[in-house]
């Protein structure tokens, strides 16, 4: 891979310039890369300006000059940012199908952007659902969240998957930093909420106590997303107080909120007087939130890992699922209640009925939307997706869209995970259903296809989800079930353990569930282009070249960087 166009990017002024300069060039080229690069700094703009389907000439400018101007004075946390996104996303994006221009396709875009949220933050965005296995799935520019503030980068995405150009690695660093940019800038407004509820004003500088007052406010709005009262001090004051008496999690989320503001002192050290009391502003405290939203998903993980563990302990065989009789039968006294409804389960894809006994998938139920919560209008949190680490890992050895089957077969004899130990032994079954697969695509497996992944929930049942073929993929989605039933009576629950007290197979006498549908999520059909829809791409590209060419002779001054400038002006 050409690290031309990486995010190697330093806080230098060379370095700098080199991130704007690969922009410009891929500008050049072809016109998502220009607007995608528009888009970068229009992300970086207050949340307000986005409520409409129109960015203005003026709020671009604006943008453009903040950002630029962050850059230029030292503040690496844009650079940063594109950074670590890369470092996720790389090993993936070398191993999705590419095109002729060995850029990804719409499909494979919408493949890693999911993945990339539900790996790092465990974030279900809304229009970017899982697929339910369809080959019929919706894409990136369909995420609600860009459609309504980010309408050139909408454009840019339709316009190359239009032309069946796709992506190149920096434009999808660019796009995934924009959604995340986005969701983050939801945060203030939940962030004056909590100011509200607790007497105060986003102008007032706030001692450290009301500081965490107004934290811990924002975290109990945020948990409870769109059943949360913005404006009732009352309600809100009571709330605090039974989860401060209750115990549970609260001591938990409390040292989480501190944690972040302690975090934030720390970066403050060489800039506050350790002589004077501190004050926060309301920009502190929206600065301490954007840690908290991007760290939420990982800290309430480990919650997740207690009910995975409360539920391999009713796993005797460890095989990945839980006879229903026992999934039903928790004591009072115990930690946790699964009380979701056979029709839940089996619609999510988490129950597995055969004609001996029925069983809950552990992978499945974890991923599930009833484990999804802090619901906003864009987005939800869930249980992070261990088996996208698994397939990451996988990912970088391969580099590439598919493998042999000895080869897959090789690794993942090697592969740990959190409950299982490496190296070891796979069963014959595995290695038959691996060949398999490969006899079915040319000798090869494809890494991102339904049976590999079903292959993977068999290699690795406490990871893995089984890929279920959902019917619609609304049932997928938190939403769906928020007015439905979801939830069986305590009388149900104890009917159920009685009907249900089969004893799972032991591993040797297991026949896998399997399916023989394939559906490869990541590969796409290039269209042919006619003749006219080639010469009209050349004069649009033509037409921006010729612009940006004139733009940069007519402020050629803006290149002449002196080392000593605090800012530049934009050439509009």
């Amino acid at each position: 891979l050409s690290k031309k166009y990486r995010w190697s990017v330093r806080t230098s002024a060379r370095s700098t310039w080199i991130y704007l300069a690969a922009y410009f060039q891929l500008a050049m080229v072809s016109l998502p890369s220009f607007v995608l690069a528009v888009s970068v700094a229009v992300a970086s703009a207050a949340p307000g300006s986005f409520r409409g389907h129109a960015v203005a000439v003026e709020e671009v400018k604006e943008s453009l000059q903040q950002t630029m101007q962050a850059m230029l004075q030292g503040q690496g946390s844009m650079s940063k940012q594109l950074e670590d996104i890369e470092k996720s996303i790389w090993q993936t994006y070398q191993s999705l199908p590419k095109n002729e221009a060995g850029h990804i396709g719409s499909r494979a875009v919408r493949y890693l952007v999911h993945n990339y949220f539900a790996k790092e933050h465990g974030w279900l965005i809304k229009g970017l659902e899982p697929h339910g296995h369809q080959d019929n799935m919706s894409e990136v520019h369909e995420v609600s969240i860009l459609q309504d503030k980010a309408p050139l980068l909408v454009e840019s995405l339709l316009e190359a998957r239009r032309s069946d150009r796709g992506l190149s690695l920096t434009e999808t660093i660019a796009m995934v930093a924009t959604l995340e940019r986005l969701i983050v800038d939801e945060a203030p407004v939940l962030l004056q909420a909590a100011y509200t509820l607790n007497s105060l004003r986003p102008e007032e500088q706030l001692t450290e106590k009301n500081l965490h007052e107004v934290l811990t406010s924002y975290l109990v709005l945020f948990e409870m997303g769109g059943r949360a009262e913005l404006d009732n001090r009352e309600i809100h004051r009571v709330l605090k107080t039974k989860a401060a008496l209750a115990g549970g999690n609260w001591p938990l989320l409390v040292e989480f909120e501190q944690d972040a503001v302690h975090n934030f002192g720390f970066a403050q050290r060489h800039v506050r007087n350790p002589f004077q009391t501190v004050f926060y502003s309301f920009q502190d405290a929206q600065m301490i939130i954007e840690d908290l939203t991007r760290g939420y998903g990982k800290w309430q993980n480990t919650e997740c890992q207690q009910m995975k563990r409360e539920l391999m302990d009713l796993d005797p065989v460890g095989m990945g699922r839980v006879p229903l009789g026992k999934f039903y039968s928790q004591p009072e006294n115990a930690e946790y209640h699964f009380t979701e409804t056979q029709d839940y389960l089996r619609q999510v894809g988490a129950l597995e009925e055969t004609k001996e006994a029925a069983y809950v998938r552990i992978a499945n139920y974890m991923t599930g939307p009833s484990n999804c919560i802090a619901s906003s209008s864009y987005y939800s949190v869930c249980c992070l997706n261990e088996c996208e680490v698994l397939m990451n890992e996988l990912e970088s050895h391969v580099l590439a869209p598919s493998a042999s089957p000895e080869r897959l077969l090789g690794l993942a004899r090697n592969l740990s995970s959190a409950t299982v130990d490496a190296p070891r032994q796979l069963p014959n079954v595995m290695e038959e259903k691996l060949l398999a697969i490969a006899a079915r695509h040319d000798g090869e497996v494809p890494l991102h296809g339904r049976l590999f992944a079903q292959w993977m929930h068999h290699a690795f049942p406490h990871e893995c989800p089984y890929p279920h073929i959902a019917e619609d993929t609304s049932i997928l989605t938190p939403t769906h079930w928020m007015d439905q039933k979801i939830v069986v009576s305590k009388t149900e629950r104890e009917e159920l353990v009685e009907l249900s007290s089969e004893t799972p197979k032991a591993p040797e006498d297991l026949v896998l569930d399997w399916s023989e549908e394939e559906v490869l999520a990541a590969h796409q059909t290039p269209k042919s282009k006619s003749f006219l829809s080639r010469s009209l791409r050349f004069v649009m590209q033509l037409g921006l070249l010729l612009g940006l060419l004139r733009m940069v002779l007519g402020n050629w001054q803006l290149l002449g960087f002196s080392r000593g400038k605090k800012t530049a002006d934009l050439p509009f």
